[in-house]
């Protein structure tokens, strides 16, 4: 009788620690509304889409995560909700483009908040980024880019489709004209498609391959420039722009300018957010990047992935705002339209 009393305190006991977790306990039964920078049909939507289901599964209580679009201002629509609206208890989480964080750094006077500040969980994948053209553009090379007008699109100040067109031109005396005002991605390739602009130019690579699997083996874009410190080998004959930096300064320009393609998809939860939901999170972060499942429907996909830690996505940030101001400066300015140019 006492070792069936035993068993059954044993068993209470083991009952009560399991309902003692206060993660779980706030996640039961609850919807996570995570909130995309970019608009439906890109892809952020494709990476968020497949993601979704296998981080939910792997956050304590198992909530229901709901994909919710919020493009705007390229991207900074969304981190300025994240920032200062959305509820800071962890039941709202982000996945912005990856340029976004860095866009007070480069003096974008609508990005009024502090990324230092933000809960980092982890990033799906680093990339290269390229420029892309159409087929029939007459862009196909770096002296292409060098000799002729280039129009490319973009979802507005602070995305990637602007920064790095404009840094281009204020570096290397390329001729791109930047188209504003698309809601995202997938809305600017349909315009390449139509002959609306010229190309595209930012951190590409997983993008076309999953919205557009043809482009890349059927020769319908072409690849004038790798913007990176070196060549992706999915394009050995492509140069990156690093080949072209004639000093030092200049290469320190260019790697702080780069640096959101070491965190290319970006996940955030709110400032504020206990630090034992975002450790959480984090940790469902790591189980779900490396899930059997997850890893087999990428492929499937045709989705690039690669898990940067959390941590390593706040040292990112924390080592581009810690640059020495004259570096942080002419960053800003090769950032800008009309910043000068010069290599």
């Amino acid at each position: 009788m006492r070792r069936g009393l035993f068993a059954l305190a044993l068993t209470l006991c083991a009952c009560l620690a399991a309902r003692a977790d206060p993660v779980a306990d706030f996640y039961r039964g609850r919807s996570i509304s995570w909130i995309l920078s970019a608009g439906a049909g890109g892809g952020y939507a494709t990476y968020a889409q497949a993601f979704a289901p296998y981080f939910a599964a792997h956050i304590p209580g198992n909530p229901n995560i709901v994909i919710q679009n919020m493009p705007g201002g390229g991207g900074i629509r969304a981190m300025l909700y994240l920032y200062s609206v959305a509820p800071k208890d962890g039941s709202t989480l982000g996945l912005v483009h990856s340029s976004v964080p860095f866009a007070p750094l480069y003096g974008i006077k609508a990005a009024n908040f502090d990324p230092r500040r933000m809960n980092w969980i982890g990033s799906i994948d680093a990339s290269t980024g390229i420029c892309v053209a159409w087929h029939s553009s007459g862009i196909a090379t770096w002296a292409d880019m060098r000799k002729k007008p280039f129009t490319v699109g973009s979802t507005g100040a602070g995305s990637q489709m602007e920064t790095m067109p404009i840094m281009l031109d204020n570096l290397f005396g390329t001729k791109i004209k930047v188209i504003a005002g698309y809601t995202g991605g997938n809305d600017i390739y349909l315009a390449m498609e139509r002959g609306e602009v010229q190309g595209r130019c930012g951190g590409l690579i997983s993008s076309i391959r999953s919205t557009r699997p043809d482009w890349f083996p059927q020769n319908k874009v072409n690849v004038p420039i790798q913007i990176g410190m070196a060549r992706n080998p999915l394009f050995p004959d492509t140069p990156a722009i690093e080949e072209f930096a004639k000093d030092a300064r200049t290469k320190n320009i260019l790697r702080l300018v780069l640096s959101p393609l070491g965190m290319d998809r970006p996940i955030l939860a709110p400032p504020g957010v206990p630090a034992e939901r975002v450790a959480a999170l984090r940790a469902a972060f790591h189980a779900a990047m490396n899930d059997p499942g997850f890893i087999a429907q990428a492929e499937k996909e045709g989705l690039e992935i690669g898990e940067i830690s959390g941590a390593r996505v706040a040292q990112i940030l924390d080592d581009a705002f810690a640059m020495p101001p004259d570096i942080a400066k002419a960053a800003q300015g090769a950032m800008r339209a009309g910043g000068g140019s010069g290599e």
